[in-house]
């Protein structure tokens, strides 16, 4: 497409190159690599004078490294004349730290907005924000999409029987409301407290899921605990089976063992927004593309075009 630049940082390259494929261009040549002490070298290979500029770059582990690149990028596309830069964030890091929720903390997330915006970004595409209100955190038009159309789809196509959707706390109560409508499926809510920032304590299971194929969906999956400790629970409570619908897979530490472990959970699907590592030796852990979606949001934000039926959010 005329007056369009698309290309990345090291963070997702393979997603990237998926979005260019879906719009029939090929990726802008960039170089991203360090210099002998480790500071990030950015040149841009191609010429961006007044062009329509995508940075896709999601800021996942190691996030300090993949967010320095995304501003470092996008400073360098601002210095090449660049008519307007859009940061691509598929995964947006540090959304966890959205507000202060105990005495002395910092808002992370906002000062994050902060710097994405001071460094020349014009605009922000994102996808399931941990929490909604980050949108409010940029002082730039900021477009949200979800994966919620993309991992219905996925578990329409299994055709799975008397099935529950299951929240593992009561925030995500309005996302699996969502689900439920779209697989025609019950619902149910795992009550829980939090002991710490990594470690919840399960308390009971509201609902019915008993003899039921159950459909755990979150955001974020990152040590896997909460998702392990409630699938426990389920099967004491006589889920069939448990699945699991995750928009972003971190996937750190522990994760992967624990899934693996876990009898009742049979499989966890997660979009490809932050890669996976060696996926064949996870066969529990299923990848869904949203380079399509993304690749729909880019060319109409390009084409001045509405892009509502694409963000539209989960009711």
């Amino acid at each position: 497409m005329n007056g369009l630049s698309i290309f990345c940082g090291n963070a997702n390259q393979k997603l990237a190159q998926d979005i260019c494929q879906a719009l029939a261009m090929p990726i802008t040549e960039v170089l991203v690599g360090r210099f002998s002490e480790g500071e990030i070298r950015v040149q841009i290979k191609e010429n961006i004078r007044g062009k329509d500029v995508f940075i896709i770059q999601p800021t996942c582990p190691p996030t300090n490294e993949n967010l320095m690149e995304l501003l470092i990028l996008i400073d360098a596309a601002r210095r090449a004349s660049a008519k307007r830069i859009t940061a691509v964030i598929p995964y947006y890091g540090y959304a966890r730290q959205d507000r202060k929720d105990q005495p002395r903390v910092p808002i992370t997330a906002k000062l994050v907005a902060n710097l994405i915006a001071a460094a020349g970004t014009n605009r922000v595409l994102c996808m399931d924000l941990h929490a909604n209100q980050i949108q409010g955190f940029f002082d730039i038009p900021v477009d949200h999409l979800y994966a919620i159309n993309v991992l219905c789809d996925y578990f329409l196509s299994k055709k799975l029987k008397n099935t529950v959707i299951v929240t593992p706390d009561v925030g995500g109560l309005k996302m699996a409301r969502a689900y439920a409508k779209r697989l025609g499926a019950g619902l149910a809510i795992v009550d829980k407290r939090r002991a710490s920032p990594e470690k919840t304590e399960v308390m009971h299971v509201l609902g019915n899921v008993r003899g039921k194929n159950a459909i755990m969906v979150d955001d974020i999956v990152a040590t896997g605990g909460s998702m392990i400790e409630a699938a426990d629970v389920l099967k004491k409570k006589g889920v069939k089976s448990l699945y699991a619908a995750v928009s972003h897979g971190i996937l750190s530490g522990p994760a992967l063992d624990r899934i693996r472990n876990c009898d009742v959970l049979k499989e966890v699907v997660v979009t490809d927004s932050i890669p996976l590592k060696n996926p064949e030796k996870n066969p529990k852990v299923k990848v869904l593309s949203v380079a399509q979606l993304l690749a729909d949001a880019i060319q109409r934000i390009h084409n001045e075009e509405s892009i509502s039926s694409l963000f539209e959010e989960p009711k």
